[in-house]
C-alpha cells in the first residue's frame, strides 16, 4: 500500500503461495460460507471483533439474522451510513478500500509496486483495442480488506457495453503479494466491466484472490467460481444496463481488488489521494473533466 520494497519476510509469505491449490481452496471456502447453519454464529461474532466490524451500519446488526458467512461479509448498510459527495464532478470511490497505488499509465503499463508493473492490455484480456481506450490514461487500484463493506458501487454514471471474463490463478492480493507477485493482477482470474459515460470509456476489474469464493454483479449474479475456466467476451449492447453514480454494481465475499481505468484526460486526483489512504465507498476519489475541457 505504499512505496516500500519487497523484504525478506514478504517473499517467505508470497513462496509458498505458488504451490497452493488457488481453485480447490477456494471452492472449498464458496461452500461453508454458504452453509447456512447456527454453528457459524459465535465464529461470526469472533470474526466482527478481530476485525472490527461495524454492524451499526447494517441494515441488520444482528449477526444471527444472516443466514450465514457470505450473508454477513455482504450485508447492506443504511444508506446514511456511506454518503455519497455532492459535487457533480465528482468521482466517486466504488467501494470502502485502501488506495494501493494510482496515477498516470506509462507506455500502457501500470503501477503495480514499486519497481513492478504490468500491462493494461493483458488486464483486460489481451486485446489491443480495449487497452488502446485508456493509452496514456488513469487508474486506481483499491484494497478490500476483510473487514471492509464488501459491496462494489458506480464511480459515475456508465452504460455497460462489455464484459470479459478472464481465468488466472487466485494468489492472495495482501499488501505482500503486490510487492513479490510479479503482474499479480494480470495473473490472477478477475471480471473486466466496459462502460460507456458522458467522459469516455471507463473499465472497472474485479479481481479474485484466493479465499474469494465468488465475484457478483448486479446484472448476471454469480461471475465466479465457473467451470470451466475459460475466456468470455459478452457484448451488453444489445440489452443496455445503465447505471447510475453510487449505484451496486458487484460485490466480493471476503475481500479483493477494484482497478478503475480511466481515458486520458478524464480525471483531475484529489490532493488528499495517496497510496495508502482509506477510504469509503462514495468519497471523492477526484473531478472528472468534460471532453471538451480536456
Amino acid at each position: 500500500m505504499s512505496d516500500q520494497e519487497a523484504n525478506w519476510r514478504d517473499w517467505l509469505k508470497a513462496l509458498p503461495l505458488y504451490l497452493l491449490p488457488h481453485h480447490a481452496i477456494s471452492r472449498v471456502v464458496y461452500r461453508l460460507s454458504r452453509w447456512e447453519t447456527s454453528l457459524k454464529d459465535p465464529v461470526a461474532r469472533w470474526f466482527i471483533r478481530q476485525y472490527g466490524l461495524n454492524m451499526a451500519e447494517a441494515l441488520d446488526p444482528e449477526p444471527a439474522h444472516y443466514a450465514s458467512f457470505n450473508a454477513l461479509f455482504t450485508r447492506a448498510l443504511h444508506p446514511e451510513a456511506r454518503p455519497l459527495d455532492t459535487h457533480p464532478d465528482a468521482l466517486l470511490s466504488p467501494a470502502d478500500s485502501r488506495v494501493s497505488q494510482f496515477g498516470k499509465l506509462h507506455d500502457g503499463r501500470i503501477i503495480q509496486a514499486k519497481g513492478r508493473d504490468y500491462s493494461a492490455q493483458e488486464l483486460l484480456g489481451g486485446c489491443p483495442k480495449r487497452a488502446a481506450a485508456f493509452a496514456n490514461g488513469d487508474f486506481i487500484t483499491q484494497y478490500l480488506s476483510p473487514s471492509d463493506y464488501h459491496r462494489v458501487h458506480m464511480p459515475w454514471d456508465g452504460v455497460l457495453r462489455e464484459t470479459v471474463y478472464v481465468p488466472g490463478r487466485l494468489f492472495s492480493v495482501a499488501p505482500f503479494t503486490t510487492r513479490t507477485i510479479p503482474r499479480l493482477f494480470a495473473r490472477n482470474e478477475r471480471l473486466v466491466c466496459l462502460f460507456d459515460t458522458d467522459m469516455g470509456p471507463m473499465a472497472m476489474v474485479l479481481v479474485g484472490a484466493i479465499n474469494v469464493a465468488s465475484i457478483e454483479t448486479v446484472w448476471s449474479g454469480e461471475v465466479t467460481p465457473r467451470l470451466p475456466r475459460e475466456m468470455e467476451v459478452k457484448d451488453h449492447q444489445s440489452e443496455p444496463v445503465t447505471l447510475s453514480r453510487g449505484d451496486e454494481m458487484g460485490r466480493f465475499n471476503l475481500g479483493s481488488t477494484v482497478i478503475l481505468l480511466l481515458p486520458e484526460g478524464a480525471v483531475e486526483w484529489s490532493q488528499e489521494l495517496t497510496s495508502g489512504r482509506k477510504l469509503r465507498m462514495g468519497e471523492a476519489l477526484g473531478w472528472m473533466k468534460p471532453v471538451a475541457m480536456r
